[in-house]
């Protein structure tokens, strides 16, 4: 990650990625899935490919919204597959569906993603990657790592003397959150 903090000077698009969304918790639970969506389209293309599909991606697939992506039917499959707009792959498509059930189902669980999320911290990466992996479709350890730093679940979205590091610390992220503030929201 903290070579991301180094080249998000080169290009528009990475600079505002890096400087407003990298290491900061979504505002709401479809922004959790659309942050999740992104790492996924990654997956073998270029990250800046990503990032210049975010606004048509966004339209594409309802704002993220839970409960309208997770009812998607094979009409709006093939919606998806035809628009240019965004990162036509069934594979990804359908794990963006799934996965949009899986979060609803821990946002009715828990409140929201990100109470979902700090309730069940474990207390490794491999954790991490076995909770995800119990719920979530097209994820392996790169993505997992990537949006759970991206999202400020893990440390390590900025490099210490990155300015936006202590920027995304004052945000609250949840790698700072204490046991006991997990066992009281939970």
């Amino acid at each position: 990650m903290a070579d991301y903090c180094a080249r998000a000077a080169t290009h528009p698009l990475h600079r505002d990625h890096h400087d407003r969304e990298h290491g900061f918790s979504p505002a709401d639970d479809a922004g959790w899935l659309e942050r999740l969506s992104w790492e996924i389209g990654q997956a073998g293309i270029s990250w800046l490919v990503v990032l210049a599909k975010r606004e048509a991606m966004h339209r594409a697939f309802d704002g993220f919204e839970l409960d309208r992506v997770a009812g998607y039917e094979a009409a709006e499959v093939e919606r998806l597959l035809a628009d240019p707009g965004v990162i036509r792959h069934r594979g990804k498509i359908l794990a963006v569906i799934h996965n949009a059930g899986a979060m609803r189902r821990w946002r009715d669980a828990k409140g929201s993603v990100r109470a979902w999320l700090a309730a069940n911290r474990p207390a490794t990466p491999e954790g991490w990657l076995r909770l995800l992996k119990s719920d979530l479709r097209f994820i392996g350890p790169e993505i997992a790592r990537e949006w759970l730093e991206g999202t400020g679940v893990l440390p390590g979205a900025h490099r210490p003397d990155c300015p936006m590091a202590a920027r995304a610390v004052a945000s609250g992220p949840l790698w700072l959150e204490s046991a006991s503030t997990r066992r009281q929201a939970g």
